[in-house]
């Protein structure tokens, strides 16, 4: 038998660990330096000290590595891109305790020899085999792992016997989350919190780790912050976004400006009721041109934003990261900070403002023979709401329109009525859909539900907006400038056929020829209108076309007709109206704050990006309606509404409530007095045995049975049904059909859970 060798001394153990293949635990150390006895706890003293010096680490099982060490397998998580295009990683560990020493992560570099590295990017996981390479690790890719949530926001519960629990807020996600006490931060029962997603799993459920309460589910503003995380939202501005907002300082007209003065002019905004910024103001007069007679004269001036928010300044690079504003029921997550969206960038009554502004002439058929962009100064002369020019128009003015009636308000309309010739003579789609507009109380509940009013005075600004918008793009494809179009491409062929024939189960004929235009639609619309399919017609059509985006290749607007557009009319709201702006002043030799060349070499990358954050804003905005939808219906569950299908699947039938536009599904297994088939040329459920038909568009009367007002989610029946009963996923009562005969159906019974929504899409100008 060997004598002992002796109590090694810390660095001979630091160095047995670090040259270890793997973790070691302390037996295999004492074994190592034949250490025996006493020395044993003396042993276990050093580790100790190594461990809270930080020069070795400890892991699961009371094994030891070096500080920061890696597992010769482990899963990564793609964290940036280096200077040479080489993909770096980091480790996803199971809980924060783990790395609560100051030691920095090692460097991790992802081997791009597997064809899998060239589709990775930031955000996404492998299971890799790493290798020390110097300081740090080499990372050989295994498999990719699928996609999921790195975060989850969703409602604190603690289940008695089972833990905390995360309930998600996201109907796609179908599983809770468990979550340790120890990394609740101190979120209480009912809470909306926001979570990091573990690795692992506990008890089959994956695991969550609070990094944010929200506040109680029972405060009804907690809508707004579900869509705000879950879309991924920014809604925090930097700081030194914010104090650059805050510096800015009004511009002062001078004698030696450049700018046109047009102060003089009695320009006025329109907005609505509950808007703060105002960005668009107008003025109209008819054409003192002789040879122009019948024309009209018309400026519409946009807030100068590219005066305040210059390439590549924190608040740039801020607009760029949101793309646009937000708007919810309750608030609004804007793109520039309030200093500049609600006061210097917005064009308010009585104060100097610095604007882009296009001039234009129109003729007595409202087609534009002339127009010319200008940097100007304006102070606008009244802020006015809709309903209060549109009322002033017909004959009932108020105090602050009396005034402006004959001089300010009527040329608006006079204008608009020769725009309206030529809206005519271009037959762009003219689809009606209504809008549904949720109020809110101070308390932050829904007090009202009502169809949005369509007025002419909507109309009258929106033509104005147009107009200018075309302008716009006219003048840079003339000059030659880069910019980013506001395309809309013609409807996809595929798509058609499935629209001729619905329209043909209807008894209207749909010839596609080889050229397609919008008034080949309005033609459909206007056979189909007054009937009772009327609003399906409309929203069939409106699927068969394209969405659309932002691109700095020009192919038109096919919604709008129109051969160029470019939006130029909001750039406190719109990114894409920045970039626009910053055009048209390097055209026009404006000023030196207009487009750069390396902003627009990347007009590519940024169209895609703003197109983007523009599709994350409307499912954000529709997934919060739909949710303050169903805290407004809790209340009324048994009740019975008029309802039109909206929607036909194998799931069941999509409907949407004719009074409140209130979306919702009815389950395939409650339609239980018949075995269900999907036509998708009819868009119709037919019962194979009675023949019965449930088509897109028809009208039924159906009963709340279900509300999840933490999806949004809403369930109906038929109020037909027999009285058999099962008790349903939220504790309301279901009629439906035997349990025997609905497991058959179990794919529908999956898909139906939660009542998911079938969006109604706008393509959008």
């Amino acid at each position: 038998m060997s004598a002992p060798r002796g109590l090694p001394d810390k660095a001979a153990i630091r160095k047995f660990i670090i040259n270890a293949p793997g973790p070691v635990g302390r037996r295999e150390i004492a074994r190592a330096f034949g250490i025996k006895g006493a020395e044993r706890a003396e042993l276990r003293t050093i580790l100790r000290e190594l461990a809270e010096e930080g020069v070795i680490g400890r892991g699961k099982g009371k094994r030891y590595n070096e500080a920061g060490a890696l597992p010769p397998v482990a899963v990564l998580r793609i964290s940036s891109v280096d200077d040479n295009a080489m993909l770096l990683a980091e480790p996803m560990r199971k809980a924060e305790d783990d790395t609560k020493t100051d030691i920095p992560l090692p460097r991790i570099r992802v081997n791009s020899d597997r064809r899998e590295a060239a589709s990775l990017g930031v955000g996404d996981r492998i299971l890799a085999r790493l290798q020390r390479k110097g300081a740090g690790y080499e990372a050989s890719i295994i498999r990719v792992l699928p996609k999921g949530p790195d975060r989850v926001i969703g409602v604190y519960a603690e289940v008695p016997g089972q833990g905390a629990r995360i309930r998600p807020t996201d109907r796609r996600q179908k599983s809770d989350y468990a979550v340790e006490k120890s990394q609740n931060s101190s979120a209480k029962q009912g809470d909306l919190v926001l979570a990091d997603v573990l690795i692992g799993r506990r008890h089959g459920l994956r695991e969550a780790r609070v990094v944010e309460v929200l506040g109680g589910m029972d405060d009804r503003r907690a809508i707004s912050l579900i869509a705000i995380h879950s879309g991924d939202i920014p809604d925090v501005f930097p700081a030194e976004a914010v104090a650059q907002a805050e510096a800015a300082q009004p511009m002062v007209m001078s004698a030696a400006s450049e700018r046109e003065d047009l102060r003089h002019l009695p320009l006025i905004t329109v907005d609505g009721a509950d808007a703060r910024d105002f960005d668009d103001a107008i003025w109209a007069a008819p054409d003192d041109d002789v040879k122009n007679k019948g024309g009209w004269q018309i400026i519409v001036a946009i807030a100068d934003v590219s005066h305040y928010v210059t390439f590549n300044s924190a608040l740039d690079r801020e607009a760029r990261r949101r793309g646009n504003s937000v708007y919810f029921p309750d608030r609004v997550v804007p793109m520039l900070p309030e200093a500049l969206s609600n006061n210097l960038c917005s064009l308010r009554p009585g104060e100097d403002r610095p604007v882009l502004a296009v001039a234009m002439r129109l003729d007595a058929k409202g087609k534009r023979i002339e127009h010319q962009f200008h940097r100007a100064m304006i102070r606008s002369a009244a802020r006015v709401i809709y309903e209060d020019l549109q009322a002033a128009h017909d004959r009932e003015p108020n105090e602050q329109t009396a005034p402006l009636l004959e001089s300010v308000i009527e040329p608006l309309y006079g204008a608009w009525g020769a725009l309206m010739k030529a809206r005519e003579g271009r037959q762009p789609l003219d689809l009606d859909l209504p809008e549904m507009k949720i109020s809110l109380g101070e308390d932050g509940h829904v007090d009202d539900v009502r169809q949005r009013e369509r007025l002419d005075a909507h109309r009258v600004i929106e033509e104005f907006m147009i107009e200018a918008n075309v302008a716009a793009a006219d003048t840079l494809e003339a000059q030659k400038m880069p910019c980013v179009y506001r395309v809309h491409d013609q409807p996809d062929r595929e798509k058609l056929l499935g629209l001729k024939d619905f329209l043909s189960s209807l008894g209207l004929s749909f010839a596609m020829g080889e050229r397609l235009r919008p008034e080949l639609f309005n033609r459909i619309l206007a056979k189909a209108r007054g009937s009772d399919h009327w609003e399906a017609v409309n929203q069939s059509i409106l699927r068969s076309q394209s969405q659309a985006r932002y691109d700095p290749d020009n192919i038109g607007h096919f919604g709008l007709s129109r051969a160029r557009y470019a939006h130029f009319t909001s750039p406190i709201r719109r990114y894409s109206d920045l970039l626009v702006h910053r055009a048209l002043i390097r055209g026009g030799s404006f000023g030196m704050d207009g487009l750069r060349d390396e902003e627009a070499v990347h007009l590519a990358e940024t169209a895609e990006h703003i197109s983007n954050t523009e599709r994350r804003a409307m499912v954000a905005e529709r997934d919060a309606n739909d949710r303050y939808m169903a805290a407004f219906m809790t209340e009324q569950t048994g009740a019975e509404f008029i309802a039109r299908i909206n929607g036909v699947t194998r799931a069941g039938l999509f409907l949407t409530l004719v009074d409140t536009g209130a979306d919702g599904l009815l389950p395939m297994r409650y339609l239980h007095n018949d075995y269900y088939q999907v036509d998708e040329a009819q868009k119709a459920l037919i019962g194979e045995r009675s023949g019965g038909r449930y088509r897109l568009g028809d009208s039924v009367t159906v009963r709340l049975v279900e509300v999840n007002t933490l999806t949004g989610g809403l369930i109906f029946e038929l109020p037909s049904m027999s009285a058999e009963t099962t008790e349903g996923a939220y504790g309301h009562p279901r009629i439906g059909k035997p349990r025997k005969e609905r497991v058959k159906r179990g794919s529908d019974r999956k898909h139906s859970k939660h009542g998911k929504r079938k969006g109604r899409r706008r393509s959008g100008a």
